[in-house]
Formats: structure tokens, sequence, C-alpha cells
């Protein structure tokens, strides 16, 4: 038998054969790779090197038991790559300490007393708007309101505010050591 006819052998024997191979692969445990593995079979007959078989249909039904013993190593290879896996990331995740370094903790305390000492260079008003407003959440409506002023005041007094902790935000990067 010539190389070409070998190959157009087996291919002819795997097609006349395809629905009792298919069907050998779910029975063996295939699942839904049955098709992959079917179209896998067709590949490595096309690809592998020709040669006369003695036993076509049992070459056949071994080199799908071949690939069915692949697919299964290699589903629980990666099962058990995923197991490792998560437990190596869980342990890493209940190793890490959520709270900040020590350092970053005392150079936050240090930024805070700084600007709390220097909220004082503000003006009294825009002061107290400034607190009212981003810390206890009152809307600018209702800090004009308790002021008696109107809300473009507001809006202005937090506007000039914001300039202030701006310049204070560069002038402290500034002097923050890279």
């Amino acid at each position: 038998m010539a190389d070409g006819q070998a190959t157009d052998g087996l291919l002819g024997l795997l097609e006349r054969h395809a629905f009792e191979l298919r069907r050998y692969l779910l029975a063996h445990g295939a699942g839904e790779a049955a098709d992959d593995l079917m179209q896998e079979l067709r590949l490595r007959i096309l690809t592998a090197p020709t040669r006369p078989v003695a036993a076509p249909l049992g070459y056949l039904y071994r080199a799908a038991t071949n690939l069915m013993i692949d697919h299964r190593r290699s589903r629980v290879q990666a099962q058990e790559r995923d197991h490792h896996w998560s437990d190596a990331s869980d342990r890493g995740a209940a190793s890490i300490d959520p709270a900040p370094p020590a350092d970053r903790v005392l150079e936050g305390r240090q930024r805070a007393e700084l600007v709390r000492a220097r909220l004082a260079e503000l003006p009294q008003r825009a002061r107290a708007i400034l607190l009212r407003h981003r810390l206890d959440g009152v809307s600018q409506r209702e800090i004009a309101r308790e002021y008696g002023v109107s809300q473009s005041t507001v809006e202005s007094d937090l506007r000039a505010a914001y300039r202030w902790l701006d310049a204070l935000r560069h002038e402290m990067d500034e002097e923050k050591p890279r």
C-alpha cells in the first residue's frame, strides 16, 4: 500500500466508523469533549507519518483511547493546578495585612495635623462652610440658610477653600522626600 493510500484508507475508515468511535469515546467518559477528540483523531491521521497498518480499526480505537487518556490527564492536571493556585492565592491574601504600613500611618497623621493647624489661615466663614459641607455632608443650600447668606456666597467660599487646599497639597508634596 502506498503512503497516501494508508492515510486515505484510515481516514475513510474513520469516516465510516465515526458514529461508533464517538459512542466509544462517550462511553469512556469523554462527555462534551467527544467531538473535539474525534477532530483530534482526524488531525492525527492526516499529520501522522503514513505506513501500512495491520489492523486499521483496532488502530483507530487505540488512537481514540490514547486521546481519551491524554484528555483525562490534562483535565486532572488542570484541576490540580487550579486547586494549588487557589490555595496559594488564598494563603497569600490571608497573609497580607490590610492595615497600611506604620510609616504611612505616621505620615498621614502628620499631614492631617498640619492641615488642621493650617486651617486657621482660612477666613472663619470659609473654614466653617468647608467643614460643614465636606465633613458633615450638609448641602450648600442648607449651609446658605444656616449662615444667612446666598448660595452663590457659599459656592464662592468653597471655591476659595478648595484653592487653598490645593495650594497646601502642592506645598506638602514639594516638601515630601522622594
